[in-house]
């Protein structure tokens, strides 16, 4: 049960109903996790901002769902690792490399290369060393995705502390944190 409340469209101010009906129209339904970010239509349009510029960035869908697995995983964010599995189905991840991913890795290599550097920002609250730096780039990144890369990692542990915190409401097909050995 949410210890935050999640805002439905009938219980909204005007600000909050504008919002929630874009994101109705952009994606055929409003997650849980944006219905607690409405909370604050202030933080909602931030999010909302900073994810819709990431999506324009140099980062494929496939690398960027790839990142946000591996963080919600690491951070033990049932809803995150939920909501992520099923869009990174739905943008052409199988199973096994959603598997790899929430270990930490890919079965494609350069994407390997982006996944275990965005854990290493994660575990490390950015502090990476020279190598871990130099072995994204040895993949083919550049410093722009390296920038995209770290963005991510930054805004998949805003969407984990929120979903984590206000224990929202799984509205995913529900995936258990605890990984197939």
């Amino acid at each position: 049960m949410n210890r935050i409340t999640a805002i439905e469209r009938n219980h909204a101010s005007n600000e909050q109903i504008e919002l929630l009906d874009a994101i109705q129209e952009q994606l055929g339904m409003v997650p849980n996790f944006l219905k607690v970010f409405a909370n604050s239509p202030a933080a909602l349009r931030a999010f909302l901002g900073l994810h819709g510029i990431t999506g324009e960035g140099s980062l494929d869908a496939l690398t960027r769902e790839r990142i946000a697995l591996a963080i919600a995983q690491q951070n033990e964010c049932q809803y995150c690792v939920s909501a992520h599995s099923a869009i990174g189905l739905k943008a052409g991840l199988n199973s096994a490399e959603i598997e790899a991913n929430r270990a930490g890795s890919s079965q494609d290599a350069k994407a390997a290369a982006a996944v275990k550097f965005a854990k290493a920002l994660a575990e490390h609250n950015g502090e990476v060393t020279t190598a871990e730096l130099q072995a994204v780039r040895n993949a083919g990144y550049n410093e722009s995705d390296i920038v995209e890369i770290i963005t991510h990692v930054g805004m998949n542990i805003l969407t984990n502390i929120l979903g984590k915190a206000s224990r929202v409401d799984i509205d995913f097909p529900k995936v258990s944190l605890r990984q197939a050995s």
